[in-house]
């Protein structure tokens, strides 16, 4: 029982640690139980003394619990008069703090006002003069800008250093002055660009004030301006200079501009560049420039119009360019047109552009020399030029001369009246009484060739002419230029046609003899050229007329040539027809109807001899009776023939008479010294060796210059007899008679003492 208590004592007396009491009790089996009512019987107890405690204290606590009551009441009321109060007071103190807060702002206000007053007034300047400044760049007056921005940086940003625009405006300058330079920039270059597409109306405006100057406008109707009629009503463009078509006023304050911002070498670098850069597009042609004046007239106007501005920049620009850089600028530019304008006339075919771009060109230097440009070597292009277009009109003149000599017939000359006859001796220089007093029907002795070639060589001459004009050309400068061009104009123009008029099928013998006789009276109107050409150019002297005549000789000698080579053709096609009998027994009697044939080609050939030289002539009787006896004699040599009668023989013999006859008559009437039977001497020598048998004499003669067979070679005569021997062979009574028999033995014996004579003479 005591130990419980004293558990219990220990549970009482400590309060949070219980762990070593618990175990004390659970120790204990048997007292375990009995701890649980002593601890129930201490907890009972206690009840009771709290219960007893209470009942004593009840009553005062209930009259407290009234008090508090009574005091809460009292407490609500006053806290709702302090609740009261207090809005009261905060009520009047708020209207007071208000009207305070409102004086002290108004104060605040007034002293803000006044200070904002003084810092505008301060401000007002800087302010004005940066409005003043936007505005001005709005408007594009950059150098007026410019004057006011360094107003506000020196003068009146100053003042207001301590505000903090003030700052922002100092850092907003150098973009304003960099904004103001490209700007103006800006203006320039659309200045250059306007300038670019306008260089066309300053040179066209230029170049027709050029030629207003002058008494005659080059043939260019299109630039000079009209003046003839009062009422007329041109643009007012026409009345402006090329200066005055142009506003300069970007260049010159870009350049003012750029002078104060130090940067003005800068700027004329730029602007040189960029001019430069204008300049080579302006000098690159447009296509197919060659083929109108127009591309011309303003490819040519466009760098007139450049070259005016340049010079106007020059002296107006305050050093923007100077003297020594222009002319470098046109030497390059100059070099360049002289090279394309080369370029593109050596592709032009048409004589009347070359003459337009002639005189364009003669615009174009007398336009440029005006204002101090050197233009020399333009006057070498129109040198080239001229050469050129004399090209082209040879060119042309081929034609001409085709068309002539391919619609002429080359038959004489016809007129039906005086009228005619006076035209053609009006355009060709030919006098004849004898013909002036045939009556009609005239025959001229030259075909219609003649004064149709003489008349053009005129007009070529003329047409040469027409480029020289305004060139300022000396007399012997011209005189030269057209007798060089008359002289190839013959020697390969009209020579060139002639020879290619010889190759016509359609052209006979005959005709080619007219052509030879056409040919020799133009060579005789040379002197009349020559004549034509110094009255043309002014000039005494000159050598086109003897150059003429030694060309015409030389296409008359062309077309002898040719005539022989055409009569050795007409010869072979008479000679073709023969139809000997190689075996014939007996002789016809008469010549071969082709020989007859022939000789009566040869008189219609011969009688139109009559209008050529002599020596012509009787070059043409050589030429046809040596190429008849060569060819009778290789047609008697001729492998094909295998086998020969002496019947045959005859036969030929007796057309070699007829021809020997024939040359023997002097067909052309003209001279008595000339044997034209001579030719046939290599024939008839070996017929008469053959026919007379006279062995004996060839034998004995042979190798001195007075025997009677000279022109007769063993080789010759081996071939002849060996196809007589071969007939022989046919024959079936030669060996019967012995006349034949001896003949036959006579025969061999002769063929081998001619092939030892053959062995000699080859050794």
């Amino acid at each position: 029982m005591q130990n419980q208590d004293h558990l219990l004592q220990e549970i009482e007396g400590i309060d949070d640690y219980w762990g070593p009491t618990f175990r004390a009790i659970y120790d204990q089996d048997d007292d375990s139980r009995k701890f649980i009512d002593t601890l129930d019987n201490r907890i009972k107890q206690y009840d009771k003394e709290i219960e007893r405690m209470c009942n004593f204290y009840y009553q005062g606590f209930i009259d407290s619990i009234r008090e508090l009551q009574q005091v809460e009441n009292q407490a609500s009321k006053l806290k709702k008069q302090v609740v009261q109060l207090n809005l009261n007071v905060q009520t009047t103190v708020a209207e007071v703090t208000n009207a305070g807060e409102e004086l002290v702002k108004a104060r605040q206000v007034e002293n803000n006002i006044q200070m904002a007053i003084d810092s505008l007034s301060l401000c007002l300047p800087a302010l004005s003069s940066y409005s003043k400044l936007q505005k001005q760049m709005a408007d594009k007056r950059y150098y007026p800008a410019l004057k006011t921005l360094e107003q506000l940086e020196q003068l009146y940003l100053p003042q207001v250093s301590h505000y903090k625009f003030f700052r922002q405006m100092i850092e907003k300058i150098p973009k304003l002055r960099e904004n103001i330079k490209e700007s103006s920039m800006s203006d320039l270059n659309c200045f250059l660009e306007t300038i670019r597409k306008f260089s066309s109306k300053v040179g066209e405006a230029a170049m027709k004030h050029s030629v207003e100057q002058q008494n005659y406008d080059f043939g260019l109707t299109k630039l000079k301006k009209k003046k003839d009629s009062p009422d007329d009503n041109s643009d007012d463009e026409d009345s402006l200079s090329a200066q005055d078509l142009i506003d300069f006023s970007p260049v010159y304050r870009c350049l003012h501009i750029c002078t104060v911002l130090s940067s003005r070498d800068a700027f004329d670098a730029y602007y040189r560049q960029q001019r430069r850069e204008q300049a080579l597009l302006t000098l690159h042609p447009p296509n197919n420039m060659h083929e109108s004046i127009a591309t011309y007239c303003n490819y040519l106007q466009s760098i007139v119009g450049f070259f005016v501005v340049e010079d106007h920049v020059l002296n107006t620009g305050n050093g923007l360019l100077t003297r020594p850089y222009l002319e470098d600028l046109w030497k390059m530019a100059s070099d360049k047109v002289v090279s394309i304008m080369r370029t593109n006339t050596a592709y032009c075919t048409d004589a009347n552009l070359l003459l337009k771009i002639k005189d364009l060109i003669m615009v174009f230097c007398l336009t440029l020399r005006s204002y101090g440009y050197s233009v020399k070597n333009y006057l070498e292009l129109l040198h080239e030029i001229q050469e050129h277009y004399n090209e082209i009109l040879m060119q042309k003149w081929v034609q001409v001369f085709r068309d002539i000599l391919y619609r002429e017939t080359f038959c004489h000359l016809e007129v039906e009246n005086q009228e005619q006859y006076d035209n053609v001796v009006r355009t060709f220089p030919y006098q004849d009484e004898q013909l002036e007093s045939s009556p009609f029907p005239r025959k001229f002795p030259f075909s219609s060739m003649v004064p149709s070639v003489y008349d053009q060589v005129k007009q070529f001459i003329y047409a040469c002419l027409k480029f020289s004009n305004d060139l300022n050309f000396s007399e012997g400068e011209v005189d030269e230029m057209v007798q060089k061009s008359t002289k190839l104009l013959l020697s390969r123009t009209f020579s060139g046609c002639l020879s290619s008029a010889f190759h016509q099928p359609r052209l006979g013998l005959l005709q080619v003899i007219q052509i030879i006789v056409d040919t020799g009276y133009l060579e005789k109107s040379s002197k009349s050229i020559q004549q034509f050409v110094s009255e043309a150019t002014g000039s005494t002297g000159g050598t086109v007329g003897d150059d003429a005549g030694i060309t015409l000789g030389v296409a008359r000698n062309d077309a002898e040539h040719h005539m022989y080579d055409k009569m050795k053709l007409k010869l072979n096609e008479f000679l073709d027809l023969e139809d000997y009998d190689w075996m014939l027994v007996e002789p016809t009697g008469q010549a071969s109807s082709f020989v007859t044939d022939l000789i009566n080609f040869l008189r219609v050939v011969f009688n139109a001899l009559r209008n050529l030289t002599e020596e012509v002539s009787v070059h043409v009787y050589q030429v046809a009776f040596e190429h008849i006896s060569k060819s009778v004699l290789n047609l008697l040599l001729s492998d094909d023939i295998k086998q020969l009668s002496m019947g045959a023989l005859n036969q030929l013999n007796l057309d070699v008479i007829q021809c020997e006859l024939f040359a023997a008559s002097e067909p052309f009437g003209k001279t008595e010294d000339p044997d034209f039977s001579q030719h046939f001497a290599p024939l008839r020598q070996l017929l008469d060796l053959l026919l007379s048998w006279d062995w004996s004499t060839y034998f004995h003669d042979y190798g001195q210059e007075t025997s009677k067979y000279s022109h007769v070679k063993p080789t010759t005569a081996i071939i002849v007899l060996e196809k007589l021997k071969e007939a022989d062979k046919k024959s079936v009574f030669s060996v019967l008679k012995k006349s034949e028999r001896d003949k036959k033995k006579l025969l061999e014996t002769v063929l081998k003492q001619l092939k030892q004579l053959a062995i000699t003479v080859q050794q």
